[in-house]
């Protein structure tokens, strides 16, 4: 009987002896490793990476810069059913263990001894918390006993929602995206507010694998990932019967594009992530810089869309230029569906322009494929661009559309589909608060992604006749006035007077009207009248006086050519030359940043612009603003920009610009408190073709900005300034007449005579009388 109790007994006595040594064995492991665990200061002081933010005026996020796509939020805001599908998926017992799971990991290690491998973890939140701040994910025994005791450490230091609000935020869900917060957007675009429970599940099931159950990439495996979790809130009385069954069948729309914003800032987004990395380098891209900037929704909005409105019916006047490229497609319908995805994935979509194969094609049917599987059908009106590419006639055989032909698509207003193409030509707007300079909208290019060159702030171009009230502006500081007659004939040149070649300047419709008062000769854009007031104001004085406006001297030689706006310019350059006009003579300073803030919410800089009126500088006489205005009220009413009357509204002044062989065409204009520039071109220069005008190419796009940007908006009043007077006048001759036919504003102390002088001299003549009239 004894000897047989010793049987259990020894061997009873070397397990305890055993687990003795393996307890002391392991608590001198603690002890050793315990002091060598980091701090918690990362933890107790949380700061992730956040990404830099540019927001619009209204506080809408247009751009987002950094490696790590981040929103902190407190983990009492985050949405309950999200929290519980979390705990759920990754730690049913969270809130009762105290870091390390003991009946979690025993589950776990009886899991994967009967399926004969590892099928199953034990890792607890606080041990995925300890593994992403402090570790590697190395599998090893000493990174695993480390975790551990950091777990420990952790829920001795926090409480269990902090525990939960620091995984909540620094966990990696793919797609660039850390946190639930960014995941939403990434995956749905929608705040953690607006989820659903199918939706919060899916976002619940990617700390596991995200690469494996990432939505975009393997949309079969989320969605079992997905009813995994659902099923886990089911058995643990999260979600009723009810409510799992209607989550299962809900179908979830995740987000195709790897950046999306509600408002298409682009080229304003970039240059606020410029500017604030020339101030933190580095540092950008991870403290969470804010950057406010001033354009606003509806502006933008509108000069996104007239650009893009702009630019496509140029592209439609000019003609189909042919399929893109052409594929060659297999007979095996799964293999050439592959290979349609394929080649699709590396097109990009411009917007609304959508790449497409056609599948087969003829006079009266396209099918083409879209990315995704999709199968359009286009027929009718949506053909009618490209006809001529469906009925045979093309030049080549090769621009044909056929099965294989990579075309664009797009809806037309009416939801039909229809064949278009992606413009070869850019375009770009810029507006600005003429008061103080504020960027209210900015379009630096058709498509940010296929150009990141930004035409409104880079774009050195030729102005053309829109430059040309900058010059007359400068005669009216030398004495002329909207009434001075001027001769509207030929000239001709030579090469020591131009700073180039034998020039015989035309006016743009090939006519000359003779004597014309200077108002008419602006509204009529008369090149030679033009020149001929630059050659009596003196080129040099002219060179200096457009500086004033903000124009590089370097960049407008002193020369001839410079009345017909020969010398270069960029777009903002031109709206902060015509905002002096609209504000009544002041030099305002384009911005575009309102404040930028740091993670915290604290002002690092603050804009402090130079207003109109109040601390700008004043650089030309407020009288010459006003005639200028109303000179340039007259393009509108009865110039070249007479289209623009459609927008029924008195207060609209411009000009537009056309340069030679209509390589750029523009429309420069303002209304009292807002001043727009459009301009169009190729990006190598070279003709829009013949009539593609300021008015015809680029007014329109103006117009549909201001259309939108005005709406609503009081039609403003021009108030002479003080100084400024009115006389009727004969309108042969320009001079005071009693019973003149027409009203003309003048400078009290430029009154013109009323003696008669004989203004209709031949062309040379008419400058000495000029001259002589104005003491020059």
């Amino acid at each position: 009987m004894l000897a047989h109790w010793r049987w259990w007994v020894y061997p009873l006595a070397a397990f305890f002896a055993l687990s003795l040594i393996g307890v002391l064995l392991v608590g001198f492991a603690a002890l050793v490793t315990i002091p060598t665990l980091p701090s918690l200061e990362a933890l107790t002081d949380y700061r992730p990476k956040i990404p830099l933010r540019v927001y619009s005026a209204e506080g809408i996020l247009i751009g987002e810069f950094g490696e790590e796509r981040r929103s902190v939020v407190k983990i009492s805001t985050a949405p309950q059913r999200l929290k519980q599908a979390i705990v759920a998926a990754e730690d049913d017992r969270f809130y009762q263990h105290g870091g390390v799971d003991y009946l979690g990991v025993l589950r776990a290690a009886y899991s994967n001894f009967t399926s004969g491998g590892v099928r199953q973890g034990a890792s607890t939140i606080t041990m995925q918390v300890a593994r992403n701040f402090f570790l590697t994910k190395e599998k090893t025994l000493t990174r695993k006993f480390s975790e551990a005791l950091l777990a420990f450490k952790i829920e001795h230091s926090l409480s269990k929602d902090e525990i939960l609000e620091l995984y909540f935020n620094q966990i990696y869900l793919g797609q660039r995206a850390y946190g639930f917060a960014a995941a939403s957007r990434v995956y749905f675009g929608k705040p953690l507010q607006d989820l659903n429970l199918a939706e919060a599940a899916m976002l619940a099931g990617l700390p596991k694998a995200p690469s494996r159950f990432n939505p975009v990439v393997n949309p079969k495996r989320a969605k079992a990932r997905q009813l995994y979790v659902l099923r886990r809130m089911h058995d643990l009385g999260y979600i009723s019967n009810g409510e799992f069954k209607e989550a299962e069948k809900l179908p979830l729309h995740v987000k195709r594009e790897s950046q999306e914003f509600a408002m298409r800032a682009d080229y304003v987004a970039e240059m606020a992530r410029q500017a604030v990395y020339e101030r933190h380098q580095e540092d950008t891209y991870s403290k969470g810089f804010k950057v406010y900037t001033t354009v606003r929704r509806l502006d933008q909005d509108a000069a996104y869309k007239a650009v893009r409105h702009g630019v496509m019916d140029y592209d439609r006047r000019h003609g189909y230029r042919g399929p893109e490229a052409f594929l060659a497609l297999p007979a095996n319908s799964q293999e050439r569906e592959e290979i349609l995805e394929d080649a699709l994935q590396e097109v990009f979509d411009s917007d609304d322009i959508l790449a497409a194969v056609a599948l087969s094609a003829d006079p009266k049917l396209v099918k083409a494929y879209r990315k995704g599987g999709e199968i359009i059908e286009i027929s009718g009106d949506g053909l009618k661009f490209a006809q001529k590419f469906l009925s045979g006639k093309a030049s080549a055989d090769k621009q044909m559309i056929r099965p294989g032909s990579l075309i664009r698509i797009r809806k037309s207003e009416k939801g039909a589909w229809q064949i278009v193409q992606l413009p070869q030509v850019e375009a770009s707007l810029i507006a600005i608060n003429p008061k103080d300079g504020e960027i209210r909208a900015m379009v630096g290019g058709f498509d940010f992604n296929r150009s990141q060159f930004n035409h409104v702030t880079q774009a050195w171009r030729q102005p053309g006749s829109s430059f040309k009230p900058f010059i007359y502006s400068a005669s009216l500081e030398k004495g002329f006035t909207p009434a001075t007659v001027i001769n509207d004939a030929p000239l001709s040149f030579t090469a020591e007077e131009t700073g180039g070649d034998q020039w015989d300047p035309r006016n743009f419709e090939g006519s000359y009207e003779g004597p014309v008062r200077m108002r008419q000769a602006l509204a009529k854009s008369k090149n030679l009248v033009s020149i001929r007031i630059l050659q009596a104001i003196d080129v040099q004085y002219a060179q200096d006086y457009v500086a004033r406006f903000g124009f590089d001297p370097k960049q407008h030689p002193a020369y001839l050519p410079m009345a017909l706006g020969a010398g270069s310019v960029t777009p903002i350059q031109m709206a902060v030359g015509y905002a002096t006009f609209a504000n009544g003579g002041f030099r305002v300073s384009p911005y575009f940043i309102q404040r930028i803030e740091d993670e915290r919410g604290n002002i690092l800089e603050q804009s402090k612009p130079a207003v109109a009126g109040e601390n700008a500088k004043q650089i030309i006489d407020p009288r010459n603003a006003f005639l200028m205005t109303s000179m340039m009220q007259d393009v509108i009413q009865r110039g070249t920009a007479t289209r623009a009357k459609q927008l029924g509204r008195t207060d609209l002044a411009g000009k537009t610009g056309t340069t030679s062989n209509y390589v750029d065409a523009w429309f420069c204009g303002y209304q009292a408190d807002l001043v727009a520039v459009a301009w169009i071109g190729f990006d190598n220069p070279k003709s829009l073709g013949n009539n593609e005008t300021g008015g015809h190419a680029a007014l329109p796009m103006w117009m549909s900005y201001m259309g939108k940007a005005l709406k609503g908006v009081p039609v403003a009043v021009y108030t002479p300034p003080a100084g400024i007077t009115t006389a009727k006048i004969n309108p042969e001759t320009g001079l005071r007449e009693p019973n003149g036919s027409i009203t003309e504003y003048f400078l009290e102390e430029q009154l013109p005579p009323e003696a008669e002088v004989n203004v209709a001299a031949p062309a040379e003549p008419m400058i000495d009388i000029i001259k002589e009239l104005f003491g020059q």
